[in-house]
């Protein structure tokens, strides 16, 4: 009795090794073919072990930077809103109009030459301008006789 349980379990053995094929009768050669079949897996086993472990250390490699970038985020975050502060700071207010800046002598009309040398160059809406500057007062052909260089 004992006997046949055990001849059933080595038939038993055998088909879960190799599914499909011929049962085989000799219980040395399925002994065997457990064994290669326990080492292969054994094997497979290490090899996924050691998968898993790396990929455990990238995961937490890229935790550790995805927490130096979080930070560092926030820092320039703060960095920028800090900025906004000075420019909104040093910003004239939205009703202030500044004056506007000067523009040398040759480009001045020439009956204000000789009583300024800078005059306004005014762009603003709402601001007496001048429409046309005529091109003599943008002339530089007569400079040298009209002005001098000076040593």
């Amino acid at each position: 009795m004992r006997r046949d349980r055990l001849n059933d379990r080595f038939q038993e053995l055998s088909s879960i090794l190799e599914p499909g094929r011929l049962l085989k009768t000799d219980k040395a050669v399925i002994l065997s073919d457990a064994a290669r079949l326990v080492i292969q897996f054994r094997e497979e086993s290490q090899k996924l072990k050691e998968s898993c472990d790396n990929l455990q250390r990238k995961v937490n490699e890229l935790k550790t930077e995805k927490n130096e970038l979080r930070d560092e985020k926030l820092k320039l975050k703060a960095e920028k809103e800090k900025l906004e502060e000075q420019l909104k700071a040093l910003s004239p207010p939205p009703g202030f109009l500044v004056h506007p800046p000067l523009v040398h002598a040759p480009f001045a009309a020439p009956s204000q030459v000789g009583s300024s040398k800078l005059v306004p160059f005014v762009g603003y809406p709402g601001v007496p301008m001048w429409q046309f500057m005529p091109p003599t007062a943008v002339d530089t052909s007569e400079d040298h006789a009209l002005r001098p260089p000076v040593a």
